[in-house]
Formats: structure tokens, C-alpha cells, sequence
């Protein structure tokens, strides 16, 4: 099985920014499309963005179109979330997902990381 690894949550004052990074416990990284998500308190899981294994085509929530960037390196078994202009909505747990589809819904992720905490200061 594919095993996700998040890391770079932290906090943060409004307007800043933080990279997120996941990493798999494996070369079969190059088999998935992959895709992040966030869970704020009291709100259900939200799709963030996805990428394909390319690395070509790229997908976000429309909450984040803009601000967010998702990026992967193929050679370092790894995917990375740019966050810029980050806002107090953005606090949540942010989840790393793979998926042999793209990871877009709860359906089509096949392996989920275990989170990251993001928090953005007022």
C-alpha cells in the first residue's frame, strides 16, 4: 500500500504564505494522481486542488483558485501545496490524497495521509 506523509503546517499571520509537502513510502508515487484536501473545524472534508501524475494538468476548489498552487516531483516521490495570501477561512487540517483517478472526491481517493494542521492568524 501506498503510505502519505504530510509536513509544513504551522502558523501563520493573514496575507502569508506556507508550502506544504507529501511524501510516499515508495516508488509507486508515479502511479497515482494526487490531490489535497482540508477539513476546518465543524465543516466537512473540501477538495483543495489534484494533479495528474504528469504533472501537466492541475485542478483546484474554487475557494482557492488564485492563492494555491499543487506541484509534484515525480523523482523525489512527492507532491507540494504552495499556499500564498492566506486568509483566517484557509485553517484546517490539510490531507494529502492519492488516487489512480483524480483525487477530486472522497470516491476517488485511494489512500489518504494523515494531516497536517494549518493555522492563519486574524
Amino acid at each position: 500500500q501506498v503510505q502519505l506523509v504530510e509536513s509544513g503546517g504551522g502558523l501563520v499571520q493573514a496575507g502569508g504564505s506556507l508550502r506544504l509537502s507529501c511524501e510516499t513510502s515508495g516508488p509507486t508515487f508515479s502511479n497515482y494522481a494526487m490531490g489535497w484536501f482540508r477539513q476546518a473545524p465543524g465543516k466537512e472534508r473540501e477538495f483543495v486542488a489534484a494533479v495528474r501524475l504528469s504533472g501537466w494538468d492541475k485542478y483546484y476548489g474554487g475557494s482557492v483558485e488564485g492563492r494555491f498552487t499543487i506541484s509534484r516531483d515525480n523523482a523525489k516521490n512527492a507532491v507540494y501545496l504552495q499556499m500564498n495570501s492566506l486568509k483566517p477561512e484557509d485553517t484546517a487540517v490539510y490531507y494529502c490524497a492519492a488516487g489512480k483517478t483524480l483525487p477530486r472526491t472522497d470516491a476517488t481517493v485511494d489512500y489518504w495521509g494523515q494531516g497536517t494542521q494549518v493555522t492563519v492568524s486574524s
